[in-house]
């Protein structure tokens, strides 16, 4: 069974962010909240735990995982990002949106599209994320729990832990999210191609 652990959405407490790290540094898999919806996230190449996440989200080799990043310095360890596409990620970070970026040779191979070696990065607009990131020191690998024939994502802590508190390691509880996912931005090539429509305003991407 999970641990659940009450965070506050804005002031998080260090002790038990500390004790939801601990529990990803070990492995484990976590669902946090984040500014759409809340997310499934584990340590970055922890394949066992990748498993888990793919299994629990029926998602196949073809998945773009997302890595949620702290600041945009951390997004270019992980992907390949030139001047045109930083001004970008610049104006509209943080904040509901995930990239499709070409990835650098910082990202764990079990993570890469395996035709294209894209990767999905993101910046959240959250305090209990960035507050994990800050205390991990590196991306969380992570995907939006959305259950198996549903196309929102999950936003209840309560209902999370009913459905899966049995496969998770820990639950953070930090209130309810929105229910839009975030807007799926493909930034590998200018200009921008719109590969979902979510919670962030797509104007800015559209030529």
């Amino acid at each position: 069974m999970s641990q659940y652990f009450q965070i506050h959405p804005e002031n998080p407490q260090k002790r038990l962010i500390d004790q939801a790290i601990a529990i990803i540094r070990k492995g484990g898999v976590v669902a946090y909240p984040t500014d759409s919806g809340y997310a499934l996230g584990c340590h970055l190449g922890e394949k066992k735990a990748i498993e888990k996440i793919k299994w629990l989200r029926s998602l196949d080799d073809k998945h773009n995982f997302t890595l949620v990043c702290s600041d945009l310095s951390q997004i270019g360890t992980y992907a390949k990002v030139d001047n045109d596409v930083f001004r970008l990620l610049k104006a509209h970070t943080p904040g509901p949106y995930t990239y499709i970026l070409d990835a650098t040779s910082e990202v764990p191979r079990l993570l890469l599209h395996p035709k294209r070696r894209s990767i999905g990065v993101r910046v959240p607009d959250h305090r209990i994320t960035h507050a994990l990131l800050a205390a991990l020191g590196e991306p969380l690998m992570s995907v939006t729990l959305i259950p198996v024939g549903d196309d929102l994502p999950m936003n209840d802590p309560e209902e999370i832990r009913e459905r899966f508190g049995a496969h998770l390691d820990a639950i953070i509880d930090g209130g309810a999210c929105h229910l839009d996912p975030t807007s799926v931005i493909d930034l590998r090539e200018l200009p921008p191609t719109i590969i979902r429509e979510g919670r962030g305003d797509i104007a800015p991407f559209q030529a």
